[in-house]
Order: C-alpha cells, then structure tokens, then sequence
C-alpha cells in the first residue's frame, strides 16, 4: 500500500510534487483496511486531489455560470480516469505469461520487448486482467436483499447487462454527472491502477447531486469501522465481565439479573470473534490497518455524549433511564456499553444506536 501511494498516486508529503500521479496532485488521502467474508485484506481510500472542486462548487460553474469548457475538460478527463469496458483483444498472436497463467499470479509483461511489441503486449495482458477481475458474474449474494416479487430483481452491486450509456453527460440543471457504461457488467477501474495492484479495484468520481452523497456515506462508513486489535477487544471485554461479576449487597433482584444478561452477551461476544488468517499474519507483523496523510485530534465520544445529554438532555433515552433503574444497575451497563463500543462500533450514530439498544433491552427486561 505504501508503494501504491508513493508511486502510483504520487503523493509527496512535503507537496513539492507538482507532476503528481495517475491521478493528478493528491492533497490527502485516508484508506482502512478491512477483511471480506473470505478473510481477504482489502482497503477502501479516499483521495483529495489538487484543484478538486466540491459539488457545489462544480454545479455553480456548470449550472449558474455556465462554463461549457469546464464541464468538457472535467469529462475528458473522467473518461481518459476511468474505463468501464473491456479492453480489445489485440489477436491470439500476442502470447503473454497473463495468457497462460491466472492474470492475478504474474507480474504483467516482459520489458525487453521492443516499443511496438510492447504497447500490443501491454493490451493483451491489460485485456486478460480486467476479463478476469473486473467482469462481474451474478450469483445469490447479488440478490441477498431481494424481497421477492413485486420487488424488481437488482444486482445490489447496480451492475446490470442493460445499462449503457455512449458518452458522459452532465445536467445543465442540477449539475448531476453521468458517467459512460459500455458494459453494465464490468466494475469500473483505472487501466494503470489495475495493471499495478493485479487484483479486483472499483473507482468512483465523488462530485454530483445524489450520487456524491450515497458514495460520500458509503466510502465514510467504510473507512470510520476500522478493525480494532484483538488484544484490545479482548481486555476491554475482560474487564466488563470481572466488573459485572462482582458482587454488590445492596443489589436487587432487577440489578442481579440485568447483569447476567449482560454476562451472557459478553461471553457469547468473546467465543465468536473470529479472525482470518490474513488477518492474524497482519496483526503479527504489525502492519497498518489504516493508511492516512494527515493526523487527526481524538474524539472521545463518550465525554462528548455527555456533554450534550447534560446541555440538552434527551427525554426519550438517558433521562428516563436514571429516575427508573438504580445507580448500580447504570454504571453496569455503562461498563459493558462501553467494551461493547470498543468491540464493535466505531461511527457516533452506531454508538448512539447501540446505548439506546441496551436500554430498551433492560426496559423489557424490568416489564417481563
């Protein structure tokens, strides 16, 4: 990942890069690092780039000052960024090691070709490597959020062989981008960036209307749940249940059961954290599970919650909580919503959800 930053997208720290990289000038970037279904490490990463101009910005040039250049050169340059088609097949004449091998298992094309040679080479590898990683086959996971009719049936990756759309147009209106499928059914990628990491890559252009926001929310959510360190989960939760384990006199009957209950989900958090192989040798090697240019100031949530709750306290959740239950029963579901927020969540409207989850738990809990 370093070298994909360093040499790929060009990113100088000290900005002295003026050349920049496949992208152009990077300012920032900030990626985490995450394991799939399968145990496979993956990042998802955001980039900033030098001149980059933000959907307002991009629809007041387009929509209110016209500015027909602009959006020419702006659409130029997301079709010379992104490709969202198979490249040609040069011919069967052009023999290269992607040709006889798994495209993802070489290293791309013999240098010591001449420059004609080399360019053909270069395609037939290039053709190989996006067939094979980057075309999309539907199966049962596509339509694991399906509801059954009358609900259409949708890829929920939106790959779908029908959508086609010949040129980028942007809306003179509402300055909506829409980007030019080839091929529905190829994941868009970045011909240099692909033939550089050989493996499965996505692209997207975040800088228009309703679709900047879904990706916005979407690449966001993915980069503020990085993976927390197992030995880290494993106290934080050690600790909740040495401290609801132990014994209070003046607890009653409603106190004593809240806390085994929350035991249980303790226990139950423990035994079935699993871990993929790719994810231990990681951790073993104390390699990075984000990559960021820049270093932020900590957030403490909690601290923060807090304080908001006491400046403008919220009737439906803590405030009723405290006049209910007894002062020990809330600092045994404070301990453990607290290991539980380390183990699980990272974002502020997950925290929220899941303090609001345990009280309505002990809620029914204390009615049952």
């Amino acid at each position: 990942m370093k070298a994909f930053i360093s040499t790929v997208l060009g990113y100088d720290p000290e900005q002295k890069n003026i050349e920049g990289g496949i992208l152009g000038v990077v300012k920032a970037y900030y990626g985490c690092v995450e394991a799939q279904g399968r145990g496979t490490l993956h990042c998802h990463m955001m980039v900033w780039l030098e001149g980059g101009l933000n959907p307002n910005e991009i629809k007041e040039k387009v929509v209110n000052g016209n500015e027909v250049e602009f959006r020419d050169r702006l659409l130029a340059f997301l079709d010379d960024t992104i490709m969202t088609c198979i490249p040609p097949d040069p011919g069967p004449e052009f023999d290269v090691p992607s040709s006889r091998h798994h495209p993802c298992s070489v290293r791309g094309v013999p240098m010591d070709l001449e420059n004609e040679q080399l360019h053909m080479a270069e395609q037939k590898d290039l053709h190989n490597l996006a067939k094979q990683c980057q075309s999309h086959k539907h199966t049962k996971t596509c339509f694991k959020y399906w509801k059954g009719p009358p609900e259409p049936r949708e890829c929920r990756f939106d790959l779908d062989s029908n959508h086609f759309c010949e040129r980028s147009t942007m809306d003179s209106e509402n300055g909506e981008i829409c980007l030019r499928c080839l091929d529905g059914m190829v994941n868009d990628f970045n011909a240099t960036m692909l033939a550089a990491v050989r493996c499965n890559m996505d692209i997207k252009f975040i800088g228009s209307g309703e679709a900047a926001k879904a990706i916005l929310y979407y690449i966001t959510d993915y980069i503020t749940k990085s993976q927390l360190k197992t030995h880290v989960a494993f106290a934080a939760l050690e600790l909740a249940v040495k401290r609801l384990s132990e014994y209070h006199p003046e607890e009653d009957e409603l106190t004593t059961r809240a806390k085994r209950l929350l035991q249980k989900c303790a226990y139950a958090m423990i035994s079935h954290q699993e871990l993929s192989a790719q994810q231990v040798c990681s951790y073993l090697m104390d390699y990075e599970d984000h990559f960021t240019s820049h270093s932020y100031k900590n957030l403490y949530w909690l601290s923060c919650e807090n304080f908001i709750d006491k400046e403008d306290p919220s009737p439906e959740c803590r405030r009723i909580l405290k006049t209910v239950y007894s002062p020990a029963l809330m600092m045994s579901l404070g301990r453990l919503t607290i290991a539980l927020t380390l183990v699980t969540m990272t974002s502020q409207t997950q925290m929220m959800y899941m303090s609001t989850k345990w009280e309505s738990l002990l809620t029914v809990l204390a009615n049952s």
